[in-house]
Order: structure tokens, then sequence, then C-alpha cells
């Protein structure tokens, strides 16, 4: 291989995450679609980018005072954690990285209740409660009890 073949190669290697650009990103329904069609363990890490966008949806439509939006988003973000646990515990993969996904989205939504009226925190309690128990299960898993 000639010396600027290997120039020109090691260019087009550098470009090419440029040339993606962000013109690539798939719709959260996309990324919906694609759950189903992965086998259990490849599952997780996309039920938990799916749990985050919906995530940073909600916050948006709370912001914006479309609450039933931001409901429905909120929704979605119990199902894929739900989901993602369901799927790590199965296939064990992604326990650990789905737990700490989680205490950090649960977090998020403590934050954010405080933003909220007294109604919508209701809410987002119950949202909260579920995500700590979703948690709660991995580490159950990836801990269990009598064991050693």
């Amino acid at each position: 291989m000639g010396r600027a073949s290997v120039v020109g190669l090691m260019m087009c290697l550098l470009a090419a995450p440029f040339a993606l650009g962000s013109g690539n990103q798939e719709t959260v329904e996309e990324l919906k679609a694609r759950v189903a069609r992965l086998g259990v363990g490849d599952r997780p890490p996309l039920c938990l980018r799916i749990a985050e966008l919906q995530l940073d949806a909600a916050r948006k439509y709370y912001l914006a005072g479309e609450i039933e939006k931001g409901q429905s988003a909120l929704a979605d973000v119990v199902a894929f954690a739900e989901l993602d646990r369901d799927s790590a515990i199965q296939s064990h993969k992604h326990e650990k990285q789905s737990e700490i996904a989680i205490r950090k989205m649960a977090r998020k939504l403590g934050d954010m209740k405080h933003t909220v009226s007294r109604e919508e925190q209701e809410q987002m309690q119950k949202t909260i409660d579920r995500l700590e128990q979703v948690r709660d299960d991995l580490l159950a898993a990836m801990f269990p009890r009598g064991k050693k």
C-alpha cells in the first residue's frame, strides 16, 4: 500500500464520525420498535436510553405546562425501566449499569418534583417509588441474601 493510500485511508477514518452528524438520531418510537426485535441480553442498554430520553421529554413537557404529555412520558420511563430490569436480571447482563442509571433517573425526578404543583408532585413521587423498587430488584438480583 502506498504512502498516499495510507494517508487517504487515515483521513477517511478520522472524518467518518463527523460525516454521520446528528441527522442519524433515531426517534423514541423507532427505538421502541427496535427493543422488540432485540434479544433479552441486548435490551437493557436500549431500554435505559429510551427511559432517559423520556425523562428529559417529561421535564420539558412539565416546564411547558403540558401535564398530560409529561405524565405519558413518565409512564414510559417506568415501563422501560421495568423492561430493563427484567431483561437484565433474566440475562444476567448490564445489571450494575442499569442500577446506576435508574438511581440517577430517580434523583433527577426527585429534583424535578420540586418544580411542579402539589398534584403533580404526588404522581412524580409514585414514579420515584416505582423506580426505587426497580433498583431494589436489581440489587437483590446482584447480591442475593444468604449466598456467599
